[in-house]
């Protein structure tokens, strides 16, 4: 479900802040661009630290967690976020009160149990570790509890590794919209035939892995399937992880472009 070899540590240099913004922003008085807020520890923190921990069952018998930003709204649609290899860190936490912010409620979900990586090492052993069996029953009952605390609408959104589990939610569960971030797209025709939700698809013509020959299979595959309708793909000359602030192909411009489309297709599918 993810691209072991692309994903680039945390390791460039990250946009800068005045002491004075800064300051200002922790007070609360001063709102800052997503891409600066994430790009920065102590402002990612602060903004992680407004949501809460909750915990659900599993079919399978085991308790899971979820960072839970809450809308204004109780009866808000519900967008769950499915986390890089990083895994559930404080970037993903700050996206989803960014999704928050826009009306949704924003559920964080964690396939690691717990487990953050902080080098490629580390990331490449929790990916790796991964069962298939509990991350579907770890999605299906997040999706479950979705469906019961807000509108009944629900969407999924993820980023690479989270990308691929993205697509799979799609496939085994009763979704109204998934957004995919250059996450592996590999369902054949068969599997897709019971695909009813509309994707949302954002890929980097520079991605050496999740590539256009890999999206262009699959997008043959949604047509032999007859689900091409339900697909809605954007290209960007970018490389992987184009839209990690604090990743080595960051890219700014189109990284800001397809944040706007996806809350544009959140708000289509799920109001």
């Amino acid at each position: 479900m993810c691209d072991l070899e692309n994903c680039d540590p945390n390791d460039v240099s990250r946009p800068s802040v005045s002491a004075t913004d800064r300051r200002l922003f922790l007070a609360g008085a001063l709102a800052l661009p997503l891409a600066t807020i994430l790009a920065n520890v102590e402002l990612a923190e602060a903004q992680a630290a407004k949501g809460v921990s909750i915990n659900q069952s599993t079919a399978d018998g085991r308790t899971v967690s979820a960072y839970f930003a809450e809308a204004d709204k109780k009866d808000a649609p519900v967008v769950i976020l499915i986390h890089e290899w990083w895994g559930l860190n404080d970037n993903i936490k700050t996206m989803a009160e960014d999704i928050r912010a826009k009306g949704f409620h924003a559920i964080a979900i964690d396939l690691f149990n717990g487990s953050v990586a902080t080098n490629r090492d580390e990331a490449k052993t929790q990916t790796k570790a991964v069962k298939a069996s509990e991350a579907n029953a770890t999605i299906a009952a997040w999706v479950d509890w979705a469906k019961a605390n807000g509108n009944g609408k629900v969407a999924t959104l993820g980023w690479c590794f989270g990308g691929g589990w993205s697509l799979s939610a799609a496939l085994n569960t009763k979704l109204d919209a998934a957004v995919i971030y250059y996450g592996r797209v590999t369902a054949n025709a068969d599997s897709l035939k019971k695909l009813n939700a509309p994707l949302l698809g954002h890929f980097g013509t520079l991605d050496k892995s999740i590539n256009p020959e890999m999206v262009g299979a699959f997008q043959k595959n949604l047509a032999e399937a007859g689900k091409s309708d339900l697909m809605t793909t954007y290209w960007y000359t970018a490389g992987h992880a184009f839209a990690n602030p604090t990743g080595g192909r960051y890219d700014e411009d189109d990284a800001a472009l397809a944040w706007a489309r996806t809350h544009t297709f959140l708000a289509a599918h799920l109001r």
